[in-house]
């Protein structure tokens, strides 16, 4: 009673709207006010989709908001070395959270997809319960390692570097298996249980620690901040795994679960490896950085990147709404529907992106400014960091497009050869041109990789993955029939 009551709201909600519109305006305002409509309480695949879309970008928008801030006060409590050490530290705990996964999140939105829509719960029972289990396991025996290696050996890193490396050992299992259960929630489009403990809850609440942590008196450092995020993704992690076992025994028949591992290792390793090199070519630089320059380069270094995370949550929100989508046409053999999306995705990406890029760079200075005097200095090569992202996102996210029809092992290739064109000029830009360096080499790679997954779309699914249309056609996914 009370989704009808609802669903009778919006509509004279919409009506009234409509009522108010001088004549002039009704004859664009109506269809508009229609497709709102749709959007809101429609129940097709596509509206919910879009839906997912909206409310992954609002959280994504949120999110980056959040992120900038939390980011420029951990800078101001810090100052640029103690900032530079713990950005460094808590990048490569993201990338080795990616690989300890081995693929499962994204096999995860594949393979539930495909199980809801077969409606077999024994395999997606077996699907959940196998992905979050591999994951603690394999993340836990790296961890472990880990620790061991740091905490007894004499490894080659400045000593600063010690004790937030051992901190972050202690983070990883819990940061992995957020990123599986994140991928758990994305076929059912539950997009507030799949992106805000990762993307609101986790970045507010170690801000929200360290800020505690200042006023009982601690020292404003790197080991302090690593404290606060080991604290902050445990309680998260565990509010998060409770929330979605309660919802997927609310959706999900409860039966004995099915485990195939042996057909879901040979879709994931492909999967694993595109993941690892596309976290690799985006993150490597920052690695790099970190490695052949001070703390504080580090520091002006990873604050443009966040600046430019404003720009890059488009190209995420859009992926995490069509990922699923992708999977479920190529499954059912809608060709016709695919190419159709495929050119949609493409232009949710793009023209966000590339409005916001053309912002940044206007607005750039200031925005650095926030973090710190020291901080302007990430100006110089600002630009050219937006171009490799606004030039990537010209094709969409098309790398989930080629893992969701079985094309993951070209994906990987791709990513193979954008890493190690990242990787080369990193070693030969940075001691000669610095930051700016860095930032060559990783446009460069971008650009690559853009080029590169067109090139394989067309020639592997005959879809027309680019923003500008095809010749002939009115449509970016002017591909053959």
């Amino acid at each position: 009673m009370a989704g009808k009551v609802r669903i009778l709201s919006v509509t004279t909600f919409v009506e009234k709207i409509a009522d108010m519109l001088p004549e002039r305006l009704k004859v664009r305002g109506v269809p508009l006010l229609a497709k709102l409509d749709d959007v809101v309480r429609g129940q097709s695949e596509e509206a919910s989709s879009r839906r997912m879309a909206l409310t992954v970008f609002a959280i994504r928008v949120t999110s980056a908001v959040i992120a900038f801030f939390s980011q420029v006060l951990l800078a101001r409590w810090m100052g640029s070395f103690e900032y530079g050490i713990f950005v460094a530290v808590w990048a490569g705990l993201i990338i080795f959270a990616t690989l300890v996964s081995f693929g499962m999140p994204t096999a995860a939105i594949r393979f539930i997809a495909r199980y809801r829509e077969r409606e077999r719960p024994e395999l997606l029972w077996g699907m959940v319960r196998g992905s979050l289990g591999i994951t603690a396991v394999s993340s836990f025996l790296l961890a472990f390692t880990a620790f061991l290696a740091f905490s007894m050996m004499d490894m080659p890193i400045p000593e600063y570097y010690l004790i937030p490396f051992l901190l972050a050992t202690l983070c990883l299992p819990v940061l992995a298996i957020t990123g599986v259960m994140d991928g758990i929630g994305r076929p059912f489009n539950w997009a507030l249980l799949s992106f805000l403990p990762t993307f609101i809850f986790r970045p507010v609440g170690i801000l929200l620690i360290m800020a505690c942590a200042l006023l009982a008196g601690f020292t404003s450092s790197a080991v302090t901040a690593m404290v606060a995020a080991v604290i902050a993704t445990y309680m998260v992690g565990i509010f998060q795994y409770l929330r979605l076992q309660s919802k997927l025994e609310q959706s999900v028949p409860l039966v004995k679960p099915i485990y195939r591992l042996k057909s879901w290792f040979i879709i994931a390793l492909p999967i694993f490896l595109v993941e690892s090199f596309y976290v690799l070519v985006t993150s490597v630089d920052v690695i790099f950085v970190s490695f052949m320059m001070m703390p504080e380069d580090t520091a002006v270094y990873y604050a443009s990147t966040k600046i430019l995370a404003l720009v890059h949550f488009v190209y995420f929100a859009v992926r995490a709404a069509a990922s699923h989508r992708y999977s479920a046409y190529h499954s059912a053999g809608d060709f016709d529907g695919l190419r159709e999306f495929v050119g949609k995705s493409v232009s949710w990406t793009f023209w966000p992106s590339a409005i916001l890029g053309i912002f940044m760079i206007l607005t750039g200075k200031y925005f650095l400014l926030l973090f710190g005097e020291e901080f302007v200095a990430g100006v110089s090569f600002l630009y050219i960091l937006v171009i490799g992202i606004v030039i990537r996102a010209s094709v969409g996210p098309a790398e989930s497009l080629l893992v969701m029809t079985n094309n993951q092992k070209s994906c990987a290739w791709v990513y193979v050869v954008a890493l190690s064109i990242n990787v080369a000029l990193n070693l030969s830009l940075i001691p000669t041109l610095g930051l700016k360096g860095a930032a060559l080499a990783t446009a460069a790679a971008l650009i690559f990789e853009s080029a590169a997954l067109f090139v394989i779309i067309k020639k592997k699914l005959d879809v027309h993955a680019f923003i500008v249309p095809a010749r002939g056609s009115g449509q970016p996914t002017g591909g053959a029939a």
